[in-house]
């Protein structure tokens, strides 16, 4: 029976020039179609990864092919587990005996990059593989662009989040010029508000996009967004109520990977649950701006959010901790220091309330300085833009 490790090394890092790798379990594949997909591809190498734990595999592995029995509920969940932990660039192809609707959507929404039924055709193996291995090169490349990804992360609902993360944007935006390369994807499926946040009524949403499938890296997303004035690229949140599984992990990926492909810098805006294409996200962010408020509930909420952050193993992921929203009587009640006692550290940001300021802004989709400028709150804005930004917008400059 095979054993699904916690944690499997990254096929990031494979070095220039290297051959390509798949690896598989044992029983996973017959030999027979082993030899045919390794005469169909002379450039991948096929390997075996054991029949028990294939946390060893090599760095440069890009495809784990294992096998599963769909009769088995302990498997299936165990294999669920395994796929939510896998890293993001590792592709995971599942062989599936007695194989049935539920299984396998379960499975793709865990993560699995494709769920073969078996016993299969040496064709749909070969489609698969070629599929995979083509996805995959996609994102290879030192020509191709690699913009920065940041996540916003809120801890409950109504702490600001998509208020800080937009009016960073236009500061960022103001200060890149024409053209600065910036994208805001509300990916909050349920509450998402961003577009109104921007005053676009019009807007491709995230379900317009997932429609596309499997062609969604494909999208040219710098031409098919809506504009704001200011230059940044909106993908707006569903128009109507949608399901928190309307998106997986395989589709948040490609989403990801097209926004990275075609911006300098992508703010991605989250919901506060956490699912499966969440998890995916968040570990493919190359930051994550964690958003809470000064009260004994949402520092609870975001000591809770810090904890998953950790148990998920994205702890290597930069985090910016913010702290919105703060005014005296907060303070009186609840100070900063024992709010960071009780989370078990610092706050990166902390964000003074300007309620007239704010609300300007939001109600009228303009930036907080053409409400009133010079505030407390827009030189702490200019901090987390700072931030989030890095030097994304500087890169992409000196490589046109």
């Amino acid at each position: 029976m095979m054993q699904f490790p916690g944690e499997l090394k990254s096929a990031a890092s494979m070095a220039s020039g290297s051959p390509r790798r798949v690896a598989y379990i044992e029983g996973a594949i017959s030999a027979g179609e082993i030899a045919t997909l390794a005469n169909l591809f002379p450039s991948v190498v096929f390997e075996p990864a054991g029949s028990a734990s294939p946390d060893k595999l090599g760095h440069n592995t890009e495809i784990l092919i294992i096998e599963l029995d769909a009769a088995s509920s302990p498997e299936i969940e165990r294999a669920i587990n395994f796929l939510r932990n896998c890293p993001p660039r590792l592709s995971v192809l599942v062989a599936l005996r007695h194989a049935d609707v539920a299984s396998s959507r379960a499975l793709t929404h865990a993560g699995a990059a494709d769920v073969l039924p078996v016993p299969g055709t040496e064709a749909a193996w070969a489609l698969g593989i070629e599929r995979l291995l083509a996805r995959d090169t996609s994102g290879r490349g030192s020509a191709r662009k690699s913009g920065q990804v940041v996540a916003m992360l809120k801890a409950g609902g109504g702490v600001g989040a998509t208020s800080l993360g937009v009016q960073a944007a236009y500061l960022l935006a103001a200060r890149a010029g024409a053209d600065p390369g910036i994208c805001y994807a509300d990916l909050d499926l349920q509450f998402g508000t961003a577009a109104l946040y921007f005053d676009l009524n019009e807007v491709l949403t995230v379900t317009d996009c997932v429609a596309v499938g499997e062609l969604l890296e494909q999208t040219q997303f710098a031409t098919a967004l809506a504009a704001h004035k200011s230059g940044i690229r909106v993908l707006g949140a569903p128009r109507d109520m949608t399901a928190l599984d309307g998106l997986t992990p395989t589709l948040a990926e490609a989403l990801v990977g097209g926004l990275r492909r075609d911006f300098a810098l992508t703010i991605m805006d989250l919901p506060s649950v956490w699912t499966a294409w969440t998890n995916r996200t968040l570990h493919l962010a190359d930051r994550i701006v964690l958003v809470t408020q000064l009260s004994v509930a949402h520092v609870h909420l975001a000591r809770r959010q810090l904890g998953v952050l950790s148990l998920q193993n994205l702890n290597r992921v930069p985090l910016t901790l913010v702290c919105n929203a703060v005014n005296g009587d907060q303070q009186s009640l609840l100070s900063i220091k024992a709010a960071e006692r009780a989370l078990g550290r610092s706050f990166d940001i902390i964000m003074p309330e300007d309620v007239r300021a704010m609300s300007g802004a939001v109600n009228q989709g303009l930036p907080i300085s053409e409400v009133r400028r010079g505030t407390k709150l827009e030189k702490s804005l200019g901090v987390l833009a700072e931030r989030m930004a890095m030097d994304a917008l500087v890169a992409s400059h000196l490589q046109r």
